[in-house]
């Protein structure tokens, strides 16, 4: 058995390394900061990272499985892909690059309603002991620390911000906040998504979507089926980062000299702990024996099976055509007009393994994998 610490306070999960340097960016004061050597430190990671370590570490311990795994190549690349958005932007036609990292930045801010999830009492759900584990700091710092990155805290800027800072200097602040409300509109974001409204809708809408046995706490199968949902999409979040550092590290072609690049690699940076944690946690759930409320007893394995495969089938993987459906609307809408339009679109498409197909809709002929 492991003996370092696996017990911390939520004081201690939210603690900061002593920063010499703030990360202010185009006037925002962001979160993190750099050391005394100059390297970016992430917020409240001091005590996080080695909280994460130290519970796998005591989770290979007791249960010697592996960690649950997701694959980065299992979503297919970004689309545009980076040459894709690079030739958009050299003809003149920033705006869906623009309207991916307001979508992006929209989206992040959505993470601030982790700390409005009810959770159950983790230690009646499970018939082995939590104590020391990734479970038992859910609601003891884990989901509070993962909101205020995503969504900042108090006047200090999270990633939501962050990413709108980045787009705002490689396009030298191209939008309006009526402009920003009308793209997102196009791509079917809605700003009450992100109050508690949205939660509410979450809550009605679980008791038709339960596939656990009826004795388990719906509670914990909302609670569970969010983070698998929550790791997922952080996980294919990677290539978008991929994308947006690429992008927007290119000098010659957005302004910042590569600043806004830097600022992206700072959110991927800040990024790697939730995947870490969620995989830890998830892991922990499926190593136990779920309680349920009439007395059964049921193998983590089976419920974590039940609600992964619910959750591919609410992904951006499985979404792929209708995502790449409302991304062509917006390269079209941007390129409506002009006589090269199609020229454009066409030499774009060259560039990737997406195509228009004889009835106008369009396809990735990459395709998508399956996860096991």
């Amino acid at each position: 058995m492991t003996t370092v610490q696996t017990e911390f306070t939520e004081v201690e999960l939210l603690a900061d390394h002593a920063i010499v340097e703030p990360l202010i960016v185009d006037g925002v004061r962001c979160h993190g900061g750099f050391d005394d050597q100059g390297h970016y430190l992430s917020p409240r990671t001091k005590n996080r990272w080695p909280a994460i370590d130290a519970w796998e570490q005591q989770r290979v311990c007791q249960f010697g499985t592996p960690i649950l795994d997701v694959p980065l190549d299992t979503w297919p690349e970004n689309f545009p892909n980076v040459e894709q958005s690079k030739l958009l932007i050299r003809r003149g036609a920033p705006e869906p690059t623009i309207t991916a990292l307001t979508r992006i930045g929209t989206v992040e801010g959505f993470g601030s309603m982790l700390r409005l999830l009810p959770v159950p009492d983790f230690a009646r759900c499970f018939d082995e002991d939590i104590t020391g584990t990734t479970i038992a700091h859910i609601d003891g710092g884990l989901f509070e620390a993962h909101a205020r990155d995503e969504a900042g805290f108090g006047d200090i800027a999270g990633h939501d911000r962050m990413w709108f800072v980045a787009r705002d200097i490689a396009f030298e602040h191209p939008v309006a906040e009526d402009q920003t409300a009308r793209m997102l509109g196009r791509m079917g974001i809605e700003a009450a998504s992100t109050s508690s409204t949205g939660l509410t809708g979450l809550r009605q809408a679980a008791p038709a979507r339960r596939v656990l046995p009826d004795g388990i706490d719906p509670t914990l199968e909302m609670v569970v089926g969010r983070m698998i949902g929550l790791l997922l999409i952080e996980i294919s979040a990677f290539h978008g980062f991929r994308w947006a550092e690429a992008l927007l590290a290119d000098g010659e072609l957005v302004a910042g000299e590569g600043s806004a690049g830097t600022l992206v690699s700072y959110i991927r940076a800040d990024e790697t702990p939730h995947v870490a944690w969620l995989r830890t946690a998830l892991s922990e759930m499926r190593d136990r024996t779920w309680l349920a409320g009439d007395g059964g007893k049921h193998a983590g394995t089976d419920m974590i099976e039940l609600l992964w495969e619910r959750a591919l089938s609410d992904s951006l993987l499985l979404r792929r055509p209708e995502n790449l459906r409302l991304i062509m609307r917006e390269i079209e809408d941007a390129l409506s007009g002009r006589s090269d339009g199609g020229d454009i679109i066409d030499e774009m498409l060259s560039l990737g393994s997406v195509v228009r197909l004889e009835d106008g809709t369009v396809a990735d002929l990459a395709g998508t994998s399956t996860l096991g």
